[in-house]
């Protein structure tokens, strides 16, 4: 049973809530344990098309909750290491899951909820959604987080808010890609997000699987003979997949595919 989040299935949609409205939704170990086991749940569960991430209260969340840094002042160099280890391992998970993913984002995130945010698929957020990169503010950095920033945002704009610490709006967020739309409060937030989740479950599960796949092959890879080579072999096993065939047919027949989770 969990205690920081909430994990619940509605139809095909995954939802997994962030439920520590009291501390902002702050990373502490039992939500950063929870969180990975949830997101494991979801996509193991083959009712699952498309997860969403959420959160109660006014924040979506708040980067690391001050008691848990607090104990974290007095770790050894090896907890403060296996601790480093399981955020990695959460954002890795969400990074790596096969199914779309989709940030909710109704209010600030700072330092890790920046991290989730970019490491999912998809991100909405209110207009009066703020973000920061706060780590060196406190002498820290945001390592674990920063290969899912650098995908996201590009080096460029990781140099600025990485090293400012400032906080910038949802419209900034907006411009600079860490974000894909944004609206101005929670009631269009969710129709926002509702109609994304339309979108993505009239597609083929093990084809938007496939493509999240070949995204993380083929991203900053060099177009060169091995890079060709693979992504022929990859579409010439796709196109002859059960789903691949059923898509292709209910195309010429025009009709609606029949896809299988």
């Amino acid at each position: 049973m969990f205690q920081s989040i909430i994990c619940e299935v509605d139809e095909s949609v995954g939802i997994l809530t962030l439920n520590k409205a009291e501390r902002h939704n702050a990373f502490d170990e039992r939500l950063i344990a929870e969180m990975t086991s949830g997101l494991l749940e979801l996509e193991a569960d083959t009712r699952v098309r498309v997860l969403v991430i959420s959160s109660t209260g006014k924040s979506f969340c708040a980067g690391a909750d001050l008691n848990w840094m607090k104990r974290a002042a007095s770790y050894t160099p090896q907890e403060n290491l296996h601790d480093a280890r399981n955020l990695a391992r959460l954002m890795s998970t969400l990074n790596t899951l096969s199914k779309p993913t989709i940030a909710r984002v109704q209010g600030p995130a700072y330092g890790g909820g920046v991290g989730l945010i970019a490491a999912c698929d998809i991100a909405v957020a209110t207009y009066d959604a703020v973000f920061a990169l706060t780590e060196v503010k406190l002498g820290i950095v945001p390592a674990v987080i920063s290969p899912y920033l650098l995908t996201a945002i590009g080096e460029r704009y990781c140099r600025r808010y990485m090293l400012s610490a400032e906080r910038f709006s949802a419209a900034e967020a907006y411009r600079i890609g860490l974000v894909q739309e944004i609206v101005p409060g929670e009631e269009q937030l969710d129709e926002a997000i509702g109609e994304i989740v339309d979108s993505l479950l009239k597609n083929g599960p093990h084809a938007q699987a496939e493509c999240k796949s070949l995204i993380r092959v083929v991203s900053g890879q060099p177009i060169d003979e091995s890079c060709i080579e693979e992504t022929a072999q990859r579409i010439t096993r796709v196109r002859s997949s059960p789903e691949g065939m059923e898509g292709l047919a209910a195309f010429l027949e025009k009709r609606k595919p029949n896809w299988m989770g």
